[in-house]
Formats: C-alpha cells, sequence, structure tokens
C-alpha cells in the first residue's frame, strides 16, 4: 500500500491502482477516519473521481436552480449573472480549500473536525450542531419539493401532508444504503432528470405563446425583462442568500472526500462538479427568464402551464428525491460516526452497527419531516436557516482554515511572498463579506416573516393545501 506523508506527521493511505477497495479486495487498510477496512464490513472508500462529481453536482444542482430565474428578475438579468458567477467561483475557492485541509488532516470528516482542531471541544459542538440542523433543514425542503411534485403530477390527488410523508419513507429507505458508493447510481439519475426537466421547461416557454401566470390572451403582455433592476436592500440580500445557499454544498464535501478511493483526485471533481453547476445556473437561469420574465413561477418548473409542468414535475421527481436523499445521508453518518469513532463497530457489520445506523438514518428523516410540515412560513423559515446557517459554513469557515493552516505549519509571517499576503488578505475580506451577508440576509428573512404573519399569509402546521400552485 502506498503512503503519502502529510505535514502533520500521519500517514494517509492510497490506493496504487482504484480496484483495490472493490468487492474482491483482498488487502485491508487503515484511514483516518474508518480505521480498518476490510471484507468484514461495508467498503466506505469505493468512490471514483467521476462518480465523486455526480455526488457533489447533485449536492449543488437541486432546489436552489428552480429559483434562479427569479432571482435574476429581482436582481436584473446582468448584476444576477454577475454575482452567481462571482458566488460560483468564490465557493470554488473555499471548495477547494476543503480539498487541501482533508489532505493534510485526513481523520477530519466534517467540520466539526475541523472546529476541534481550531477551537477545541467547544468549536467542535457549534460547528456539528451548525452542520447538522443546516443538512436537516435541506432535507426537510427536498421533502417538501418531492410532494410539490407529487402534487403537480396528480392535480393533488390526496392531503399534502400525506405526500410528504410518502416521500420521507422512499427516501429513508435510499438514504439507508450504507455508502456513497452505491447510492452514487441514484444521483446520477437525479442529476440527468432535474437537468432534463429545466431543458424541457426553457423549450417550452420558448415555443409557447406566453408564460403561465402572464394574462391570457387576447389580453396583452409584457414580459418585463430587465437588465438591471433597483431592488431594495433586503430584497437583493434575500437574493444574495438565496444564491449562496444554493452553492452551500461545501462543508458537505468533507464527507464525500472521505469516502474517495483517491482524495488526491478530488480537484478534477470539483473542476467537473463547479463547470456544471455555475453553467447551469446561468445558462438555465438566464434563458427561463428571458421567455417568462416578471411572469415567472417559483419554483420554476410551472412557468410552462399545467400540462408543461406535470412533464418537467415528472422529469425532476427522481432529482428532487435523489437530493433529500444525499441531505438525509450525510447528516444521519455524521452523527453515526461521532457514536462509534475510533469503534469496531464504525466499518464492521455488526449487529449494533447495523441498528445503530437505521436509527440514525430514521431519526433524522422523521426529524425532518416534522420540520417539513410542523413549521408554518418555512420558506422564509429556510431562507433565514440558509443566511443563519449555509453563509458561515460554506465561506466564513473555509477561509478560516486557510488562514490557520498557514499558521500552524509557520508559512503565516512577515516574510511570506506578495501573492501569499494577497491571498490572505482576500480571505480576511471575504471573512468580513460573509459576516456581512449573514447579518443582513437574517434580517431580510425575519422581515419577510414578520410581513407574512401581519398579512395572514401563514400555512397551517400539516396542511394538506396544494403546494404545487396549481
Amino acid at each position: 500500500m502506498e503512503k503519502i506523508m502529510e505535514k502533520n506527521g500521519s500517514d494517509y493511505d492510497l490506493p496504487k491502482n482504484e480496484a483495490y477497495l472493490t468487492p474482491s479486495r483482498r488487502e485491508a487498510i487503515h484511514d483516518g477516519v474508518w480505521g480498518d477496512i476490510d471484507d468484514d464490513g461495508p467498503n466506505y472508500r469505493g468512490l471514483g473521481w467521476v462518480r465523486t462529481s455526480i455526488i457533489m453536482i447533485k449536492i449543488q444542482f437541486g432546489l436552489g436552480v428552480l429559483v434562479m430565474p427569479s432571482i435574476l428578475h429581482t436582481l436584473g438579468m446582468v448584476p444576477g449573472i454577475i454575482l452567481l458567477i462571482a458566488l460560483g467561483l468564490l465557493t470554488s475557492w473555499t471548495d477547494w480549500i476543503v480539498g487541501t485541509f482533508k489532505l493534510a488532516h485526513p481523520d477530519v470528516y466534517t467540520l466539526a473536525d475541523v472546529g476541534m482542531l481550531m477551537f477545541g471541544p467547544i468549536g467542535r459542538e457549534i460547528l456539528f450542531g451548525m452542520y447538522w440542523l443546516y443538512l436537516i433543514f435541506v432535507a426537510a425542503a427536498g421533502l417538501l419539493g418531492a410532494s410539490t411534485a407529487l402534487n403537480a403530477l396528480s392535480d393533488h390527488a390526496v392531503c399534502t401532508a400525506i405526500f410528504v410523508f410518502i416521500c420521507a419513507i422512499v427516501v429513508a429507505g435510499i438514504a439507508a444504503i450504507q455508502t456513497l458508493d452505491k447510492i452514487s447510481w441514484f444521483t446520477w439519475v437525479g442529476v440527468v432528470g432535474i437537468f432534463a426537466s429545466l431543458i424541457t421547461l426553457a423549450i417550452a416557454v420558448g415555443v409557447q405563446d406566453r408564460p403561465n401566470a402572464a394574462p391570457k390572451a387576447p389580453l396583452p403582455w409584457d414580459k418585463n425583462v430587465v437588465a438591471f433592476n433597483n431592488p431594495s436592500l433586503l430584497e437583493a440580500m434575500a437574493a444574495i442568500s438565496t444564491i449562496i445557499f444554493s452553492y452551500s454544498g461545501t462543508p458537505a464535501f468533507f464527507s464525500v472526500i472521505s469516502e474517495m478511493k483517491d482524495p488526491r483526485a478530488y480537484n478534477k471533481s470539483l473542476i467537473l462538479c463547479q463547470t456544471v453547476v455555475v453553467s447551469g445556473f446561468v445558462i438555465l437561469g438566464a434563458v427561463v427568464y428571458h421567455f417568462c420574465g416578471v411572469y415567472v413561477s417559483s419554483p420554476a418548473l410551472g412557468s410552462a402551464g399545467p400540462t408543461m409542468k406535470k412533464v418537467c414535475y415528472g422529469l425532476a421527481l427522481p432529482g428532487l428525491i435523489a437530493g433529500a436523499v444525499i441531505n438525509c445521508h450525510v447528516p444521519a453518518k455524521l452523527v453515526f460516526v461521532r457514536i462509534f469513532r475510533n469503534s469496531r463497530h464504525l466499518s464492521k457489520n455488526t449487529p449494533t452497527h447495523i441498528i445503530t445506523w437505521l436509527g440514525c438514518i430514521f431519526t433524522n428523516v422523521s426529524i425532518s419531516f416534522i420540520i417539513a410540515e410542523a413549521i408554518p412560513v418555512f420558506g422564509n423559515l429556510l431562507s433565514f436557516a440558509g443566511a443563519f446557517l449555509s453563509t458561515p459554513l460554506c465561506l466564513t469557515i473555509e477561509c478560516m482554515m486557510f488562514i490557520w493552516e498557514d499558521w500552524r505549519t509557520g508559512r503565516f509571517n512577515r516574510n511570506m511572498s506578495i501573492g501569499r499576503k494577497i491571498l490572505h488578505a482576500a480571505n480576511f475580506l471575504l471573512i468580513l463579506g460573509s459576516i456581512f451577508c449573514m447579518i443582513t440576509g437574517m434580517w431580510a428573512s425575519i422581515d419577510a416573516i414578520r410581513n407574512d404573519v401581519k398579512n395572514g399569509n401563514t400555512v397551517a402546521p400539516f396542511s394538506c393545501a396544494d403546494n404545487s400552485g396549481s
């Protein structure tokens, strides 16, 4: 077994070739997270770089892309596209930091481990709680998204709460598969489904006379597509927070790298992932907004009328389910690894291993189901959670990691090169900017919640109301 010696003096097992962790593997390895991996347990190091990139794409390319046309209308086409590209590049930088930090610290599995290294036990608990809660909220949003698709496809055949429950059962069953390697096949289906639904939507709104929400013929209508808009500060920050939320898969990449055959191939996965995600956000968002303008629906899949809405949601449903699966699997595994770290039960199929794993899955899915159904004004509360949690988790902490790692290794000193000093200054400015976005995004979300309550635009807990906009 080839080993690489990291800066901190620890050995990191790496493969001579990608076959060494297949079901026919003949030798055991010791991993910094999973301990001893052999034929007596699940293969927690089975992802190649292509399947890794597909999982990363699915983590990022989900619910966010469905609201991109609305974001472009709020900000205006030109500043909206500029911000989409700029924030995509900024999160690509923090994604890269995650990969380099993981190679330097092979025993890091989540941001909680990063918190332990940088801030001690208190930092570990704070970051663990924030990241777990964030994933639970995203999974809840995924369950609601899947229930929206079922409502659209069935013309609201049953109570929405029942649809959410059905989605929760399906998601729990798939998420219970133990390794990301074995789940990756479903993420392929999900990514293709989401892309197909949005391409179908773009074609549909391009060839039809007018979007579904526009005045019906023969009444005149104007798309009112604007190159530059004039949003208020709160409207602009709410839109920016939504973009950051859409790119906020960064902390999950620690868990994904931990299941790669060769973590050194992570950068190839990252380049493919971010190229697809940024291009998809910009192209699909701009095309749909160009043809629908102010009459774009949110989610966007309902913009082309009742029939095409069913077609688009039918294509998107596997992707919506796949997104919920990933965001239920990852937080369950966070808890599972936390319970059994440095125990033989972590990587061996013992009864304790299996029972605890299933318990983690169903507990996490149950909490996501309750949040999805029990909290009125869920959309605005999710925006608040996104501003409060996703911004620091995908921007602030990673920039601090870069500075801390240079300080730890002695590179942070007055003799640094000019280029390195510029990088540190840029990271410091990004930390300040992310804190500003977090505070103003929370302010915007709280203001929206207050207005909804004031105007009576709330949804009763466990409501049966149709959430597909029919």
